[in-house]
């Protein structure tokens, strides 16, 4: 087999991706000619797309909405994967596809970066796979109490039923209640980029707690913005995605997000310019 892999980001829209970027500059600091492109696809073609792949490929990174697609295509899929009900990452080893999840490591290490070290009490915008995600990382980061502001009612449930696991207490909200909430430590916001919420946050929220919102374009979001204007604290939705693309690295270089790569410093300052 040549020594050229083959990889991908899947997803819908995809165009705006900038995994890309970030993963042909560590493969190229690392000495790998690896190709990595960007697909556009959604669920109901995602079994096919993965079916027609020839020993070439090493592995996927999945971004909305595909998390949750794919796990029935999956062989096995890791314990983060597994309590999330989400993977972002698919791993061709030896004939089997297996499933990880590097968005919770992604979230962990961008706060920790930014110097948010201890979250009692958090609150979550969405609650799809990436909230999922938002959640757990919070359990990691010590919450016991988590609001989750959904448009819809009764779309938190299953982050209700996730938060018994992980031992936390989550209660659902609507997303008008942004404005009034106040007493977190941490809020992250998994709605899509451009979205407009049609509330502001109320000034007590701003001022208490840092901003994680996970979209990065455009930058800032609406949300963002606002956050900023109030003199809150915001973190960049690009470090996540820096910092899970790493993990996402880890496994398609070495089988195991759990595994530093060989001079891991220098790829993701690398990583890093790539989308600076």
């Amino acid at each position: 087999m040549s020594d050229v892999r083959r990889l991908a980001v899947l997803g819908s829209p995809i165009s705006h991706s900038k995994s890309p970027a970030l993963h042909r500059a560590a493969y190229d600091r690392l000495g790998l000619s690896w190709q990595y492109s960007a697909v556009e696809m959604d669920g109901d073609r995602l079994g096919e797309f993965m079916g027609g792949l020839d020993a070439a490929w090493r592995g996927l990174s999945l971004t909305m909405p595909l998390k949750h697609d794919v796990l029935p295509l999956l062989d096995s899929i890791d314990d983060v994967a597994a309590i999330t009900g989400a993977a972002n990452t698919v791993l061709f080893d030896a004939g089997t596809r297996r499933g990880f999840n590097t968005d919770v490591g992604g979230i962990v290490r961008t706060l920790r970066e930014a110097g948010v070290l201890e979250v009692p009490r958090g609150v979550v915008l969405g609650g799809g796979a990436t909230a999922a995600s938002a959640l757990v990382a919070m359990s990691e980061l010590g919450a016991r109490e988590v609001r989750v502001l959904v448009r819809r009612p009764g779309a938190a449930a299953p982050l209700v039923e996730l938060g018994s696991r992980v031992g936390v207490r989550v209660d659902e909200g609507g997303l008008a209640e942004l404005a009034t909430i106040d007493g977190a430590e941490l809020v992250v916001s998994t709605v899509p980029g451009g979205t407009d919420l049609g509330v502001a946050a109320s000034a007590g929220l701003v001022a208490s707690a840092a901003l994680l919102d996970v979209a990065y374009d455009p930058w800032p979001t609406p949300l963002a913005a606002g956050w900023i204007a109030g003199g809150g604290t915001v973190v960049h939705g690009l470090g996540m995605l820096l910092h899970q693309a790493v993990l996402q690295v880890r496994v398609f270089v070495n089988g195991d997000p759990d595994e530093p790569l060989d001079d891991e410093g220098a790829v993701l300052d690398v990583m890093r310019a790539a989308v600076a």
